[in-house]
């Protein structure tokens, strides 16, 4: 009796070995299913088309050009929550170096600045924006650019010991900059280290422990050693299908593939047998179009780069509908506000989803390989989402759905990839019923939702 227990025990253990699971904070990362990153930094006040290289490098000569007489983050989260979103997340320092918050260790923040008499906290007052309408704050901490100190991609500028010293002090720096981050604010949802935050033990800071200390709770993203999710490869909103929540390595941009297949790749898809648990992000921002790549206001604009509303429910249905987390960016202007045209895209945004896909036809759930939903009369379908319960991991490797039509079972569409949530679509046609079937699976599928739509 004793050894069938013991025997069960590591059957059991193996069993639960087979796919990795998430942390409860990847959990709400792809719950959320939508969130928006704000850009603002003193380069949007400065007439001037935003040129990444030349931010990179060259100071803002006058740091009180900074003057947003009409700030309202309040009407920044409110756009960002008619669209859907969950989240949202600040860039609290960017390429410049300036921080927009009132720090006691960077003296270029807006201490510096004749805003506000010189205590203005814009961070404070998104933080608390996003309190209010019920959206959790993340906080984009940019440290591998910094134009007014001389650090180019981690490094400072120059060589021997001058350089090196200036680049200990920089470290130090940073890591005092998260110090106040993680413990002013409260519990915050993301701390995002735009291109990473490099390698402790080399040019960069080691933020890692102080995240973990202040904020454990809190995503991490990313340094060599860790990231609580991944890049989707582009910055087109979209990811590739199928697109697993699950990686081979922790997650570093130098991590080699084999040669099995192209980092590029790797980062749109995943990998159905990566031992860690790291889901898609897919970002774009919301003024993409024609030719326009703005994740900052520019001087001159108009509502000709927001991208049309039918882009946008592509870009949804290529990322949440492939399990990814789509981050949306926002672009706040010199006053202090979102542009009227984004705020209505926004808005329109956000009722196309509910319109499409608020109401199923129908709706089940189960653990099993096969699972019907009965529909409620005979009536045209052409939309499935199909949801796995991640709190078991993924599950699925491939399924089909079948449509009942005139008393017998048709195919009508098939994949791979569940995990968060699956949406697809086939021709439409008249059922009385829906079925999935799961051809393979690693253990007993976890079907948290299956719903059925007509979609028009």
């Amino acid at each position: 009796m004793i050894a069938c227990l013991l025997m069960g025990c590591l059957v059991g253990f193996a069993q639960e070995k087979k796919v990795p699971l998430p942390t409860p904070s990847q959990l709400a990362w792809q719950n959320a299913e939508m969130g928006v990153v704000f850009h603002y930094d003193l380069h949007v006040f400065d007439g001037l088309v935003y040129g990444q290289g030349n931010n990179r490098i060259n100071p803002i000569e006058d740091y009180n050009i900074f003057n947003p007489t009409r700030l309202d983050t309040d009407q920044w989260v409110q756009a960002a929550k008619a669209a859907g979103a969950k989240f949202a997340i600040l860039t609290a320092t960017h390429e410049t170096g300036f921080g927009l918050w009132q720090s006691d260790v960077n003296p270029y923040c807006l201490k510096a600045v004749k805003w506000r008499d010189g205590k203005g906290d814009v961070v404070r007052d998104f933080v608390t924006s996003c309190r209010k309408y019920g959206l959790r704050p993340g906080i984009y901490i940019g440290i591998r650019w910094n134009s007014l100190l001389g650090i180019h991609n981690f490094k400072a500028e120059g060589d021997g010991e001058f350089a090196r010293n200036r680049q200990a002090w920089y470290k130090r720096l940073c890591e005092k900059m998260v110090t106040e981050i993680c413990t002013r604010y409260g519990d915050l949802f993301m701390l995002w280290f735009d291109g990473g935050a490099d390698d402790p033990a080399g040019l960069g800071p080691d933020v890692e422990p102080i995240v973990n200390r202040y904020q454990p709770d809190c995503l991490f993203y990313h340094n060599v050693h860790r990231a609580d999710l991944r890049w989707g490869g582009s910055e087109t909103g979209t990811v590739g299908y199928p697109c697993w929540s699950t990686f081979p390595t922790p997650y570093s941009h130098s991590n080699a593939t084999d040669g099995i297949q192209s980092y590029e790749e790797l980062l749109a898809h995943g990998d159905p047998d990566g031992a860690y648990w790291v889901p898609a992000m897919a970002d774009s921002p919301l003024r993409g179009y024609n030719g326009r790549h703005e994740w900052f206001w520019e001087p001159g604009d108009d509502d000709r780069s927001l991208y049309p509303l039918e882009h946008l429910m592509e870009m949804y249905e290529k990322s949440v509908g492939r399990n990814a987390t789509l981050v949306v960016g926002l672009t706040p202007n010199p006053d202090g506000l979102i542009p009227e045209g984004d705020v209505k895209r926004m808005q329109e945004w956000g009722q196309e989803i509910a319109r499409r896909y608020g109401t199923p036809l129908a709706t089940t759930s189960g653990n099993k390989k096969q699972l019907t939903l009965s529909l409620p009369a005979r009536q045209r379908v052409n939309a499935y989402i199909l949801q796995e319960d991640l709190v078991q991991g993924e599950r699925i490797r491939a399924y089909r759905i079948e449509a009942k039509v005139e008393g017998r079972w048709v195919e009508v569409d098939r994949g791979t990839a569940v995990g968060h949530k699956r949406i697809g679509h086939f021709r439409p046609l008249e059922a009385s019923a829906l079925r999935v079937c799961v051809e393979k699976s690693m253990d007993t599928p976890a079907i948290r939702s299956f719903e059925a739509f007509l979609v028009e």
